[in-house]
């Protein structure tokens, strides 16, 4: 069958010159110019002559790197490692206590109800057993929902542990049926070496290359991360592996529309989900046989950068190594990472007012001043439409921990948010960018998200700014999730992932599981079906 569309026979008077244009233009030949005789003009279209040239490149670079990069590069890093551990165990407490929330649990499961697939992935906190597509669909999207997994701050934003969701649904069923056949499974360490590998692959095309800057959501990065590690992981070679990362290239992108104002909505929780859905699926077509596309990125007119990126091509500060995830950050608060030292200075903030004996009713102004990323993503005005609405507010952020000297989950519900008292707070709020906060936030020797909050009281007496940033290091200045600080983590994330799995399991698991935070030997050499049993009621 021919991928050329037949024209009509027959056309209407009004748009037969337009058509016989268009097909003979697709053919090569040139047409006279209407109502003028003689020799017909040239047409200077593309294609038209002899032809595009058909000649195939080498695949673009930038994919090569990524092949090369999954498939020879030998992590050695014990901080990595040790990190890479704090971020899976971290990762998978975020998703159990997603799956509190009914939207989040509508959302897991198979296509059709009551699908059981042989040997398939567990999703974890539930009894589903699905496919690995729909696996890392659910497993994403619970790792993601609360916005309390890890973050990476630079030209583009981002949570590289989204990429669990693939790496934990294809190392699931890929152990489950090689057990069935007889043979071994992947075990943790698998696992935590893919996950390295995909913090890398998008935190390092993170650090110089804003999507965001053009419209695109991060995600694309966890689609393209997710993509390579899990096509090493089904054992593709090193030139399929680069056809299933033009795949994720030249796949459609999200746009950011639904994380910022007005748009904000729900998808802003499950997109990292479906990217790495999408990321499984392309690999599989890829080991089923499926061709790639040499010039994705670079492709004149057709490719990612002259699609998607203005045709600017990517930068890359430095090589891929393992660098990210000793430099990732961990969340001990449900905010956006933007907000996240405004949300610590809010809460020492309301220890002040309480030792004047004052509470934040006796607020008259509120001043902060951050990053410009963070005015640019969060800073919001007028009605607060939703959970994923809240969740990427600042002033809404602050306000809370004012009120009642913390910051929970449950804060952004619609239940929460009726208390009349948060948006009388946020509308006494000023925001402004401190330029060095800004100037810090992007250096790479930094990673500083600096913010500052100051009140003034309705008597006129102020409150001095509670300044968390880069200057007052190594104090707790920073937030406690930054890499400076990570010894100091390791207990805070010990609480953080007992309070996710209080009421699940007995006991008895949950201090098993608890102890693998700590136990990296016991940890590593779990093959990777007990460890998902372990998450499975």
């Amino acid at each position: 069958m021919s991928v050329f569309r037949s024209l009509p026979r027959a056309l209407p008077a009004s748009r037969s010159a337009v058509a016989r244009t268009y097909a003979s233009a697709s053919a090569g030949v040139s047409q006279p110019v209407s109502g003028v005789s003689g020799t017909a003009a040239p047409t200077q279209a593309a294609g038209v002559g002899n032809g595009e040239d058909n000649a195939r490149s080498p695949p673009d670079h930038v994919m090569q790197e990524i092949a090369d990069y999954v498939h020879d590069y030998k992590v050695n890093s014990e901080v990595a490692y040790g990190t890479a551990r704090l971020c899976l165990l971290d990762s998978l407490g975020c998703a159990m206590e997603a799956l509190r929330f009914p939207a989040a649990r509508a959302l897991c499961g198979p296509v059709v109800e009551g699908t059981i697939v042989p040997h398939g992935t567990h999703v974890v906190g539930t009894s589903y057993v699905v496919d690995p597509i729909r696996g890392a669909l659910n497993i994403g999207a619970l790792i993601r929902w609360l916005d309390f997994n890890d973050t990476w701050l630079a030209a583009e934003w981002g949570h590289p542990s989204d990429n669990l969701g693939a790496i934990l649904a294809v190392a699931d069923w890929l152990s489950r049926t090689r057990q069935a056949q007889g043979k071994a499974p992947l075990q943790i360490q698998d696992v935590l070496t893919a996950a390295i590998k995909a913090h890398e692959i998008q935190g390092n095309l993170a650090i110089l290359n804003s999507f965001n800057r053009v419209g695109l959501d991060h995600v694309v990065l966890v689609k393209v991360a997710s993509t390579a590690v899990v096509s090493h992981m089904l054992g593709l070679s090193r030139s399929q592996t680069v056809d299933a990362i033009s795949q994720a290239f030249v796949d459609g992108q999200a746009l950011r529309t639904y994380r910022h104002a007005p748009n904000a909505g729900s998808r802003k929780s499950w997109a990292a989900g479906d990217a790495c859905a999408r990321a499984v699926h392309l690999a599989l077509l890829v080991q089923r046989g499926e061709c790639g596309y040499n010039s994705a990125l670079t492709a004149k007119t057709w490719g990612f950068y002259d699609v998607l990126f203005k045709g600017r091509p990517f930068e890359l500060e430095r090589p891929y190594t393992s660098y990210v995830m000793e430099n990732v950050l961990f969340k001990l608060v449900p905010a956006e990472f933007h907000a996240q030292t405004a949300v610590e200075a809010a809460i020492e903030l309301h220890r002040q007012l309480e030792s004047r004996g004052k509470t934040s009713d006796d607020i008259q102004s509120i001043r902060i001043r951050t990053q410009e990323a963070a005015i640019r993503i969060i800073s919001k005005q007028g009605p607060l439409n939703n959970y994923a609405d809240r969740d990427h507010c600042i002033q809404y952020m602050v306000a809370v921990p004012l009120i009642k000297g913390s910051l929970d989950p449950s804060d952004y519900t619609d239940e929460a948010a009726s208390d009349p008292r948060i948006d009388a707070l946020r509308a006494k709020t000023f925001v402004e960018e401190e330029p060095r906060y800004t100037q810090e936030y992007y250096e790479s020797d930094k990673r500083s998200i600096g913010n500052a909050v100051s009140l003034v009281l309705n008597d006129g007496s102020e409150i001095e700014p509670v300044a968390l940033d880069y200057v007052r290091w190594p104090t707790d200045a920073q937030p406690v999730g930054h890499a400076r600080r990570r010894q100091e983590v390791v207990p805070l994330i010990q609480q953080k992932l007992a309070k996710h799995l209080d009421g699940y399991f007995t006991a008895e698991r949950r201090y098993k599981i608890l102890d693998l935070l700590t136990d990296h030997e016991t940890l590593v050499s779990m093959d990777v079906p007990a460890f998902m049993d372990l998450w499975i009621p």
